[in-house]
């Protein structure tokens, strides 16, 4: 057998050396960003026409509102608290809810739930491809339940519709699936700041429930969509904070211990909920009748309760606000927590069409305002108010409920631009983010999936092979055949040796890369005093270098269909790199890394048996 030379070679450079070995790929950065330019150009059209379609929702919203409890034809905003109707109120909902689900049984079934869930789905199994349809039955739907009284906000519809044209811009154009998901992130989250005027926050949303990836070519048109968005907030909406509340100033170490105890208090009441809706939904699935009929059921709940407690119905934004200003008494603040609870986890149980943002924000603002005002009369020294202790209910539960850490704490701070509340909300929706780690196997936005069958992703880690160079895991020379050994030595040298290898790299005189040969090749002919280079096949243009990423590697060991790589050096074949290299690597860095822990623990249990053990001798 003879090994190549690797001084012979010639003094190319690495780099072009390898892009030029891989067939073409000096013009695959190019191609890559000018993609990437195509793509941003995508999400930034979706991004537009979600903004007017979220101006047209909350339009849609209110003149349903309007003729359903005033009989006016207005796009204007008015509470349903407002109306006059009496006992007849509980039948308005109960007429959404009918319409909602004959909506879902001739349109589609996707617009039942809340939006992100539905999204999230979408993306894990049927690679981001949603109905077309989606797009005008989702909002429309919505605003028929919203607007009869539903007690949702209109956060989960626009994200659930605006992830529906990303989807559908992407199924019309020629993109990869992963593209698709992108064009769809970007929608949805274009929605989101389109309605909230919180670009930061929705970004924050893509990367923790929707895009389950942190790169510059995900989050770069994801960005560019939400600051249009935002732009389309300030254009169509308002330009202040969504959510406006009294200054706050900055707090006392013990006022941010008390806080940070809250956040966990809001943790277990998230989990709580979460737990009561999906048993209101597993009951909704035992009635003896249609479950086209089930927002209908839904609706009558809604009404019963909105007539008793008519703040609980439509979208309560101006609840926020109202809770947040500090102002409102306790009992006023108890009752809407509690029954805006039992009006949202019913009507959403039933499966009608809403969204769940608001009615945490409301249901968490309205519990942190309670808990500070208890707080403050047991203990008037506490250093707390109340506006912050409803801020930061509002987050803690959000943060506690869907997981989603960031998206919460800046949220919170952007929907209401109070800077001084970072620090709390941190440490509350650390509190309640634990709490729902530790005792919630699932969230309200993955519960759903899972039950399906499905698996979500639940960490951000970089791709370990990215991490990993080819220099670090490959092999040396001696697997190298000369374009000039007769096929008799090769196969000699296999038996003695006992390769197991499947592909070689074959080389000529001067180290250099020739081609892959595979073992059927080499035992398949019956002439075998001639040279390897009379049987070799057509070359494939395909090598990396040391400074690879193994991913790299993995990327073109698929695209050419081959098992092993030659690894070159100046143009000359300095190793061979294989794909159990690369799982060998994988799983040794796994174990070393990711099981380290175990080792620690075990180890720091012995040292406790030990001293026990020398206590008791």
């Amino acid at each position: 057998m003879k090994n190549a030379d690797a001084s012979n070679g010639l003094p190319v450079s690495p780099l072009l050396n390898s892009l030029e070995s891989a067939g073409g790929d000096t013009k695959k950065p190019l191609i890559v960003k000018g993609r990437l330019l195509t793509i941003c150009g995508y999400c930034l059209a979706v991004a537009i026409a979600v903004s007017f379609i979220a101006k047209f929702l909350v339009s849609l919203i209110n003149l349903v509102t309007n003729i359903a409890f005033f009989g006016s034809f207005s796009i204007g905003f008015n509470s349903p608290a407002n109306n006059h109707l009496g006992i007849w109120v509980m039948v308005v909902p109960v007429i959404g809810g009918l319409v909602v689900g004959l909506m879902a049984l001739y349109g589609s079934k996707a617009i039942r739930g809340h939006g992100i869930p539905e999204a999230m789905e979408q993306i894990l199994v049927n690679e981001s491809n949603i109905k077309p349809a989606i797009t005008i039955l989702k909002p429309v739907s919505s605003a028929i339940a919203i607007g009869t009284g539903g007690p949702f906000g209109a956060e989960g519809p626009i994200i659930a519709t605006g992830g529906a044209l990303g989807s559908t811009i992407g199924q019309i154009f020629k993109v990869t699936s992963n593209e698709r998901k992108i064009i769809l992130a970007a929608g949805a989250t274009a929605g989101m700041s389109a309605i909230f005027g919180t670009p930061i926050a929705a970004i924050f949303l893509a990367i923790e429930l929707l895009l389950f990836e942190f790169s510059p070519r995900a989050i770069l048109p994801v960005a560019l969509a939400c600051i249009t968005g935002a732009a389309g907030h300030h254009f169509l909406f308002e330009s202040g904070p969504v959510f406006p509340m009294p200054d706050v100033a900055m707090p006392s170490n013990q006022a941010l211990l008390i806080y940070s105890i809250m956040g966990i208090f809001v943790g277990f009441l998230s989990l709580g909920i979460t737990k009561i809706v999906y048993w209101v939904e597993d009951n909704f699935e035992h009635l003896p009748v249609h479950w086209a009929l089930w927002p209908a059921i839904g609706g009558l709940a809604v009404g019963v309760i909105g007539y008793f407690f008519p703040h609980t119905l439509g979208v309560g934004y101006d609840n926020i606000t109202g809770i947040l200003s500090g102002s409102w008494p306790l009992t006023l603040v108890l009752t809407l927590c509690i029954f805006k609870f039992l009006s949202w986890a019913i009507a959403l149980g039933s499966g009608t069409s809403g969204g769940t943002l608001a009615p945490l924000m409301t249901m968490g603002g309205a519990a942190g305002a309670v808990i500070g005002m208890v707080i403050l009369k047991i203990y008037p020294d506490a250093g707390i108010n109340i506006p912050l202790s409803a801020l930061i209910g509002m987050s803690a539960m959000f943060a506690g409920a869907s997981r989603a850490y960031l998206t919460s704490i800046v949220f919170a701070l952007e929907a209401t631009m109070q800077s001084n509340a970072l620090l709390p909300l941190l440490g509350a929706c650390t509190g309640a983010y634990i709490v729902s780690f530790f005792l919630m196997e699932n969230t309200i936005m993955t519960e759903k999936i899972v039950r399906r069958g499905l698996s979500v992703p639940d960490s951000f880690s970089p791709d370990l092979l990215q991490k990993i160079t080819v220099a670090e895991v490959v092999k040396g020379k001696e697997s190298l055949i000369s374009t000039e050994t007769s096929i008799a030595d090769i196969q000699t040298w296999i038996s003695s040796n006992h390769r197991d290898e499947s592909q070689f790299v074959v080389v000529n005189e001067k180290g250099e890369y020739a081609g892959i040969i595979r073992l059927a090749d080499i035992y398949g002919v019956v002439a075998t005093n001639q040279p390897v280079k009379n049987i070799l096949p057509e070359k494939i243009n395909a090598s990396v270098s040391g400074e690879d990423a193994l991913s790299k590697a993995i990327e073109r060991m698929s695209k050419n269909g081959v098992e092993v790589l030659p690894v070159l050096t100046h143009n000359v074949v300095s190793g061979v790199l294989s794909y159990k290299d690369i799982i060998n690597a994988y799983t040794q860095h796994i174990e070393k890394n990711e099981y380290a822990h175990v080792k620690i623990s075990l180890k720091r249990r012995r040292m406790k048996m030990m001293v026990k053990s020398r206590h008791a001798n």
